[in-house]
């Protein structure tokens, strides 16, 4: 499936129509975030799952399903490796299952190669990978949801769910995403993800716990491996969620993970430059608690930005753009790697199509951060207020318009690191 690109007679024209529009010169700063970290993760994954004695109810020869998601957690082959040499101490047999709702293009054999792109796979993390799309209802909600579970994780003697606590981006609830939303969704393949966002994500902040205490009720859920990042993305805390209090600790949790989480450091901005997005990145391809724009009216939070602009698709994305429909303006560079069949299924899923969604078209960065320029309704456009980054994961080191500058100087947490100096485009008009 391909879109047909712009014709070049208006590409022609719109070039004609951004020529002279100004571009502000860009100053490097430093945010400084808190950055506590786990300097051993295995060792201290080690101490605590022998601490919490959640292992000591395995059996020789139960099977026991881990679980692997599908975003780019720092240090997770190591966490699953860990987990798996743990169990297999025990004498029960892990074996890893995809655990991504409907990522992957919502096929078994998809779900394989996103976490192979991870890092993930028999070789790395000791263990074989059983994936398939394949659920059982295993119970309902007391409102009556049949709750599915993947097929291999049912009937499996045991799981053990691993996952980063973070904000989500589509809703506030005392759990977002974490290990709840891995075994509600997660576990739940495409059939419970596509179950759970149908109600919308008004209904997803009751509706994700409700799931996940089914499948606490009715299979052995033998804990869950909770781990938070800094702003830097280093492991900044693990801890072992242990069934009876899962719900409840992950909630204490998540207030921990908004306080860590990066961030930018401004009220308002005129225009934000996003070099790029990805499903490595973020499940909406950029994090909207970073950049305040969201794809349901159930999130909020966030600097108020007149105009985004999204350079390009990482290539670990593999062609899924989910989250360029949230951005005013893309490049043609971005078009052409967005693939459909990577992209939609995820968006039809979790019936929000504004993700996908195609916007302006540029030619190159330099016209797409001009029509930006343009069209953010400020009266003298030499004074702009400017922000690029690389992502919302790497914001350690941002670039700004002059006209930021003094409040970056008067702000605790920014530092100016050079002079002014023009963004400075290649031949073809893309930042170097």
């Amino acid at each position: 499936m391909q879109f047909a690109p712009p014709q070049s007679q208006e590409a022609s024209s719109v070039s004609s129509l951004l020529y002279n529009v100004p571009l502000p010169r860009v100053i490097p700063v430093a945010q400084s975030f808190d950055r506590p970290r786990v300097e051993d993760l295995e060792t201290e994954l080690i101490r605590l799952l022998r601490g919490s004695g959640c292992l000591d109810t395995l059996k020789k020869g139960q099977s026991i399903a881990v679980t692997a998601g599908s975003r780019g957690i720092t240090g997770l082959p190591l966490t699953i490796r860990t987990v798996v040499r743990m169990v297999k101490e025990t004498g029960a047999v892990p074996f890893i299952v995809p655990s991504m709702g409907s990522h992957g293009g919502a096929t078994a054999e998809g779900q394989v190669k996103l976490l192979k792109g991870l890092g993930i796979d028999e070789d790395t993390v000791e263990a074989p990978i059983r994936s398939s799309m394949e659920t059982e209802v295993i119970g309902t909600t007391p409102t009556g949801l049949p709750v599915y579970m993947d097929r291999y994780a049912a009937e499996a003697d045991g799981v053990i769910a691993i996952n980063r606590i973070k904000p989500h981006t589509g809703f506030r609830g005392p759990v977002e995403s974490g290990i709840i939303k891995m075994l509600s969704i997660g576990l739940g393949k495409q059939r419970g993800a596509e179950l759970c966002h149908n109600l919308g994500f008004g209904h997803m902040a009751a509706n994700v716990p409700a799931l996940a205490k089914v499948m606490l009720a009715n299979r052995n859920i033998v804990c869950g491996v909770a781990l938070i990042e800094n702003s830097v993305h280093e492991t900044a805390l693990v801890e072992i969620l242990l069934p009876e209090n899962m719900i409840e600790r992950e909630e204490a949790l998540l207030k921990e993970a908004f306080r860590l989480m990066p961030k930018l450091f401004f009220d308002s901005l005129d225009v934000l430059v996003i070099d790029e997005i990805g499903k490595d990145i973020s499940g909406t391809g950029f994090d909207s608690n970073v950049v305040g724009r969201y794809n349901s009216p159930y999130a909020y939070g966030g600097p108020e930005i007149t105009r985004v602009a999204t350079l390009d698709i990482t290539d670990k994305s593999k062609g899924n753009g989910n989250g360029i429909g949230m951005a005013d303006f893309t490049t043609r560079r971005a078009f052409d790697k967005f693939v459909p069949d990577q992209t939609y299924p995820n968006s039809l899923t979790s019936t929000i199509p504004l993700t996908v969604k195609m916007p302006m078209v540029l030619a190159n960065d330099r016209e797409a951060i001009q029509a930006a320029v343009k069209t953010c309704n400020v009266e003298d456009l030499d004074v702009v207020r400017l922000v690029r980054i690389k992502n919302t994961l790497e914001l350690n080191t941002i670039y700004v318009s002059e006209t930021l500058a003094g409040h970056c100087r008067d702000h605790p947490s920014l530092r100016v690191e050079g002079d002014p100096a023009p963004l400075a485009f290649n031949a073809v008009g893309n930042l170097w």
